[in-house]
C-alpha cells in the first residue's frame, strides 16, 4: 500500500536523522544502556540538529513548523535502529505544548531560545507517589507568599522522565483545596528551576525498560518559584494537562507502531543469518507464517498511526480517536514484538540483541499516559456505554 502521510522534506529529514544515529548514537549506545542515561552534553548535539525547534516559533530560534510529522519520523528512525534519544523526548512531546499554550510572550522569550539549543532541558512532574493516575488526589504545595512575589513549593514527584537532566521541570502542585463538586479544582502549573534552593533529585529509579532514559524521583522543601513562572491561570491546571493528553497519546501510539515495524526487521535479518539444521531458520514454514502474520499487524497499525497523525496535524484528533489508536498500536507492538523475539530463540532474551531491549522498552507503553484499561474505558464512554 502507497504510504502518503510524508513527503520530500520528511524524508530529507529521514536520511539526515539516520546518518546522525548512525555517526553519534549507534557507537556509543552501550555505554549509555549500561551507564542508564544518555550524557547531558548529547541534547547540545540534538539542539544543532534542530530536533528540538521543529515546532518552535522562527522568532525564538525554531523552525517555525506545525506538525508532529517530523516527531514520526523520529519514532520510526530511534526504533529502526533500536536506539532512543534520552530522555529528551518529553523535552518536546510532553513540556512543549505547554510553554506554547500557557506562556505568556516574556515567559517564552525566556524559555524557548534556549529550549531550542538544548541548554535547557525541560521535564513535567505530575505523577507523586500514592496517586498514580489519579492525579487530582496529588498533596503538593504552592503557597503564595505574603508579598505576593513568590510561591512556596512543597511536595514530592515520581517517575519524572528527564527528571535527572533537567534544567526546569513544569510542576504540579496545588495552589487551593479542592471543592465538594470539583475535586480537580486548586492544582496550577509552575515552570521551576531546578537550580533553585530546596530542589532536589533523588533515587535515578531502576526500570525493566527505557535504561537511557534518566527517570528520577523529585522532592521541594519551600523551594521559591517566582510568580513569573506561573503557567497559564492558578487552579486550571487539571484541565490544562486534559487539553494536551491527545498528542501525549498520539506519540506513545506513534511510537509502539515504529517499535512493531522493527520488531519485524530485526526478526527478518536474524531469521535469514541464522542456521538450524542444516538450513537459515527463515526457511522454516513457521518462520514465515509468523513474520506473515507480524506484518500484516504492522501493516493496520501504521494505518491507525498515519490517519492519527494526520487528525492531530489538523487538529482533529478527537481523545476518544487517540485513546482508540493507543490501544490498538501498543497491543499490536506487545503481540508482534513477543513473537519477534520468539523467532529468536535464547539469543532473543540477551540484552546484546535489540529485539530483548524492544521487548523490554515497549511494556510500558500499555501503561502511561493511560493505561490499557483507561483507554478502553474512554472509548466506551465515547460509544455511548
Amino acid at each position: 500500500m502507497r504510504r502518503t502521510v510524508f513527503n520530500e522534506d520528511h524524508e530529507a529529514f529521514r536520511e539526515t536523522l539516520r546518518a546522525f544515529i548512525e555517526a553519534e548514537v549507534v557507537p556509543v549506545y552501550d555505554e549509555w544502556f549500561a551507564a542508564g542515561q544518555a550524557p547531558r552534553e548529547f541534547y547540545y548535539k540534538l539542539g544543532e540538529l534542530g530536533i528540538f525547534g521543529i515546532n518552535v516559533p522562527e522568532e525564538f530560534g525554531g523552525a517555525g513548523l506545525d506538525s508532529h510529522k517530523f516527531e514520526a519520523v523520529l519514532y520510526e528512525e530511534t526504533a529502526r535502529a533500536g536506539v532512543q534519544f534520552g530522555g529528551s523526548g518529553v523535552h518536546v512531546l510532553l513540556a512543549l505544548p505547554y510553554i506554547k499554550m500557557l506562556a505568556t510572550d516574556e515567559q517564552k522569550k525566556r524559555y524557548l531560545p534556549k529550549f531550542v539549543t538544548g541548554e535547557e532541558m525541560w521535564a513535567i512532574a505530575m505523577t507523586e507517589p500514592g496517586t498514580g493516575s489519579d492525579l487530582a488526589g496529588m498533596k503538593s504545595t504552592a503557597k503564595l507568599s505574603e508579598d505576593g512575589t513568590h510561591y512556596v513549593l512543597n511536595g514530592a514527584k515520581t517517575f519524572i522522565t528527564g527528571g535527572v537532566h533537567a534544567d526546569r521541570v513544569i510542576v504540579c502542585a496545588r495552589t487551593a483545596a479542592p471543592t465538594a463538586e470539583d475535586r480537580r479544582h486548586g492544582i496550577s502549573l509552575f515552570a521551576v528551576d531546578t537550580k533553585s534552593e530546596g530542589y532536589s533529585v533523588g533515587r535515578k529509579l531502576d526500570k525493566l525498560g527505557l535504561k537511557t532514559s534518566d527517570t528520577a524521583e523529585l522532592a521541594f522543601v519551600d523551594v521559591k518559584v517566582p510568580v513569573e513562572d506561573l503557567l497559564g491561570e492558578e487552579n486550571k491546571g487539571f484541565y490544562y494537562l486534559g487539553h494536551n493528553l491527545a498528542s501525549e497519546r498520539w506519540g506513545i501510539a506513534f511510537g509502539a507502531y515504529a517499535q512493531a515495524k522493527a520488531a519485524v526487521r530485526f526478526a527478518k535479518q536474524y531469521v535469514q543469518e541464522r542456521t538450524v539444521f542444516g538450513k537459515p531458520v527463515a526457511h522454516f514454514q513457521n518462520t514465515k507464517f509468523e513474520l506473515a502474520a507480524c506484518q500484516a499487524e504492522v501493516d493496520a497499525a501504521e494505518a491507525v498511526a498515519d490517519r492519527a497523525t494526520e487528525a492531530l496535524d489538523a487538529g482533529e484528533l478527537t481523545p476518544a480517536e487517540a485513546a482508540s489508536a493507543k490501544l490498538f498500536c501498543t497491543e499490536v507492538a506487545h503481540r508482534v514484538i513477543d513473537r519477534c523475539l520468539q523467532l529468536h530463540g535464547g539469543y532473543g532474551y540477551m540484552n546484546e540483541y535489540p529485539i530483548a531491549r524492544l521487548y523490554a522498552d515497549n511494556r510500558v507503553n500499555r501503561i502511561y499516559g493511560g493505561t490499557s484499561e483507561i483507554m478502553k474505558t474512554i472509548i466506551a464512554k465515547d460509544m455511548g456505554l
